[in-house]
């Protein structure tokens, strides 16, 4: 009777072992797939300012709306030339480069050279749609380069009178583009790029030929 029950309570003791065996593999096996499971990729959640504009006025021959957020700059860059300007989104952490050129007589190599920067894009570009722009009363004419995908500058654009005045702008980011997070921050200053455009005014005043002939002497 003895030898009986010591060998049901040897029995019971090996299943009492296996089955917590058996209970901390399980465990095991549920935390490592807690633990490999994939989380969902995820992006910064951008907050953005509520819109609102100033008129930039300065010396140079034009003025339009800018975005009350944004920062106004004098190009210091050593070949800067006079009226390049740097409007710095500084939320975004980006930069819209402008660049000025009194014509005289050289419209077609300023237009060129704004269609050769803009398409050294086209290497990382996934398009690039052109959008004409026409205020005959303002005698402002250009054309915008909206450069979609992974490439360095998104939004390049050029204003013209087509005989005394041509400004060229280009808006780069002081980061690595990526698409998935940058494309919400480009659609944002879009908008502020186009207010930009439609208030776009040259100075046809004394100041504004003073500026003209001070360029045509250099």
């Amino acid at each position: 009777m003895k030898n009986k029950l010591q060998i049901i309570n040897f029995k019971f003791q090996i299943s009492s072992m296996f089955l917590l065996l058996v209970t901390c593999i399980f465990l095991n096996s549920c935390s490592d797939d807690e633990v490999s499971t994939p989380k969902p990729r995820a992006y910064f959640r951008l907050s953005f300012p509520v819109k609102k504009y100033v008129k930039y006025d300065s010396d140079c021959p034009f003025t339009f709306d800018i975005p009350a957020y944004s920062k106004m700059e004098v190009d210091k860059n050593y070949n800067a030339e006079p009226c390049w300007l740097n409007l710095n989104f500084l939320t975004f952490n980006g930069t819209l480069h402008l660049s000025y050129k009194v014509v005289n007589d050289n419209i077609n190599g300023f237009l060129q050279d704004t269609y050769t920067l803009a398409s050294k894009h086209q290497i990382k570009a996934s398009g690039i749609e052109e959008q004409p722009i026409s205020k005959p009363k303002s005698k402002v004419y250009g054309l915008v380069y909206d450069i979609e995908g992974n490439a360095a500058s998104s939004i390049q654009f050029f204003l013209t009178d087509s005989t005394k005045h041509f400004i060229r702008g280009a808006l780069y980011f002081n980061a690595v583009p990526n698409t998935d997070s940058i494309t919400p921050v480009v659609n944002y200053i879009r908008k502020d790029i186009f207010r930009m455009i439609e208030t776009f005014e040259w100075k046809e005043d004394e100041t504004s030929n003073s500026f003209a002939k001070a360029m045509h002497k250099k």
